[in-house]
């Protein structure tokens, strides 16, 4: 009788279990499609003035900017997204894992953002530009602007000499893939055909680096809302099957139940009849 009590008790818990992953399922579902269609919306925006800022450095052989210079590199800063919680799958231990192997060798400063990416590079005694932005659900628009503020700073004073953006490109709800991409400096992309010679007030250098921490800001715009989606994706995935699991247990553990209270009659059955046999006896 203990053990079916035991079987029963646990039987309980791991069905209150599967309630609350069966709901944080559903919330990671309905914030997932909210996160794709912001993704969907900020794509466009960073190609847009990637394309603009290749036009007007490839159109202007005098040109000369900071943010295009390639000097020897000394320190790399890096811009890390991850999350502010866990339960969500390989999500933040792959974009660890993807940093470590992308700094390897290299002497580096990190800018964090969201809790998890904080606390691991503060565990490790790694070099942090910022604390500003520990929880990466707060984030805003503005504090994209000021992070793209921040590190332009840096790399015209020339704190660092080459800046990535880390973020989990979403791919789909089963494929989140972690990257890190090269911010600054810039490298324009080549243009076919024919260029156009196109004149800019007050001059181009200015007008470059006038929109190069715009662009730095949705990029690192991008990168979160990407990073975001792929957190609820993952965290939905983690979470369905969590659910499938507790079902299965539920259903073996059930199974062990009905087996010992079968043995529990059965043997309640074999005392009666043992004693009937001793009183006729």
């Amino acid at each position: 009788m203990a053990s079916m009590k035991n079987i029963k008790l646990r039987i309980n818990s791991v069905q209150s279990t599967m309630q609350i992953t069966r709901a944080m399922k559903l919330v990671a579902s309905s914030r997932l499609r909210k996160a794709q269609q912001r993704v969907e919306n900020a794509r466009p925006y960073h190609e847009i003035l990637a394309k603009t800022l290749s036009d007007i450095a490839n159109s202007n052989s005098d040109f000369d900017s900071v943010y295009l210079k390639k000097r020897e590199i000394k320190k790399s800063l890096y811009i890390v997204f991850a999350g502010d919680r866990g339960l969500c799958g390989g999500y933040n231990s792959n974009m660890f894992k993807k940093i470590e192997e992308e700094t390897k060798g290299k002497n580096c400063i990190f800018l964090p953002v969201g809790k998890k990416a904080l606390e691991y590079f503060g565990k490790r005694d790694r070099e942090i530009l910022t604390k500003a932005f520990p929880l990466v659900g707060d984030i805003s628009v503005s504090d994209c602007f000021e992070m793209s503020r921040i590190v332009c700073e840096g790399f015209a004073k020339g704190d660092y000499d080459e800046i990535y953006v880390a973020g989990t490109y979403f791919k789909s709800v089963l494929s989140q893939i972690p990257e890190c991409n090269k911010l600054l400096p810039f490298s324009p992309k080549d243009v076919e055909g024919d260029r156009e010679v196109i004149l800019y007030e007050p001059g181009s250098e200015e007008t470059f680096n006038a929109i190069i921490p715009e662009y730095i800001a949705g990029i690192i715009f991008s990168a979160f809302c990407e990073s975001a989606a792929s957190e609820q994706g993952a965290r939905r995935m983690a979470m369905e099957n969590a659910t499938d699991n507790a079902s299965e247990m539920i259903d073996s553990l059930s199974l062990y139940y009905n087996r010992a209270r079968q043995a529990s009659i059965t043997q309640e059955i074999t005392e009666i009849v043992a004693g009937s046999q001793g009183e006729v006896g």
